[in-house]
C-alpha cells in the first residue's frame, strides 16, 4: 500500500495509508447504488402517489429535487461529514488537504467543480481514473487543482509512536513540575492528542495546554507550540515516573 508522509501544522509527521484506485471505484459506485435505490424509491412513490398520477407537475418536482441531490450530493457530503461521501465513510476513506488538515470550502468547492473535467468529457470517469493512476498520489484533476487528495481513515502512525518518545540516559526534564500529574491527567493528554490526530482539531490542543500550564504554573520556551509542550509533557511524566520507580 502506497504511503505518504504529512507534516501538521503542530510539526508533527504523521504516516498515511493513500487509498487505492479500488477502494475510490467501490466507494463511488456504492454512492451510485444510493442514488439509484433513491431513484426506485421515488418511482414507486409516485405511482401509488395520486398527486403525481394526476398531474405531471409532482413528477417534474421529483425529479428535480432528485437532480439537485445527485449534483450537489459529493459536495454537501464532504463538507459536512469531514471529507467523506457515504460511499467513501463505508470504505474508510476520505479526502484531506495536502497539509493534513481538513480541506477549506473553497478546496472542497474546486473539488467538485473540477468534477465535470474528471467524470463528464470523454467517457464518464475515464479522465479521473487515468489521472488517478499516472499521478503520484493518487489524484484526479480536481484533487490537484484544489490540494487534496484521499487516505485511509486510520494512520499508519500508532499514537504510542507519538505520545511515549524514547527517554534516552542522561535525559533532562524540561518541566519537573510534570510529576504533580496523575495517570489519569496524562490520560486525558493522550486522549487529546489521539482527537487531533483524527480530526486535526487544533482548538482542543490549545485548551489542553492552557488548563496543563494553568494547573502547573508554567509557561513554556519561545518557539514550543502547544503539541510539543503537551509532548514534552508527556516525556517528563513518563522520566519522572521511571525515576520514582526505580528508588
Amino acid at each position: 500500500m502506497q504511503t505518504i508522509k504529512i507534516t501538521t501544522s503542530q510539526n508533527i509527521d504523521i504516516d498515511y495509508e493513500i487509498a487505492g484506485l479500488g477502494e475510490r471505484i467501490l466507494a463511488r459506485l456504492i454512492d451510485l447504488a444510493i442514488f439509484f435505490l433513491i431513484f426506485v424509491l421515488g418511482i414507486f412513490i409516485a405511482s401509488i402517489t395520486e398527486l403525481f398520477r394526476n398531474s405531471g407537475a409532482g413528477a417534474v418536482i421529483l425529479l428535480t429535487i432528485y437532480a439537485v441531490l445527485f449534483v450537489f450530493y459529493d459536495l454537501i457530503f464532504e463538507v459536512f461529514m469531514n471529507g467523506q461521501s457515504i460511499g467513501k465513510r463505508i470504505m474508510k476513506i476520505k479526502v484531506i488537504s495536502l497539509d493534513g488538515a481538513q480541506p477549506r470550502f473553497g478546496q472542497y468547492l474546486l473539488r467538485w467543480l473540477f468534477r465535470i473535467v474528471d467524470f463528464l468529457i470523454v467517457e464518464p470517469g475515464v479522465i479521473a481514473l487515468v489521472v488517478a493512476a499516472v499521478s503520484e498520489k493518487p489524484q484526479r484533476i480536481g484533487d490537484m487543482v484544489a490540494g487534496t487528495m484521499l487516505i485511509r481513515t486510520s494512520p499508519r502512525t500508532q499514537m504510542d509512536h507519538i505520545v511515549f518518545m524514547p527517554v534516552y540516559d542522561g535525559y533532562q526534564p524540561v518541566f519537573k513540575q510534570a510529576g504533580q500529574l496523575s495517570d489519569k491527567d496524562v490520560e486525558l493528554i493522550h486522549e487529546i492528542i489521539s482527537a487531533y490526530i483524527k480530526t486535526g482539531n487544533n482548538v482542543v490542543v490549545f485548551n489542553m495546554a492552557l488548563r496543563v500550564k494553568e494547573h502547573l504554573n508554567i509557561s513554556p520556551p519561545d518557539g514550543m507550540n502547544d503539541m510539543l509542550f503537551l509532548q514534552t509533557i508527556i516525556k517528563d511524566y513518563n522520566h519522572l515516573s521511571a525515576q520514582i520507580a526505580a528508588l
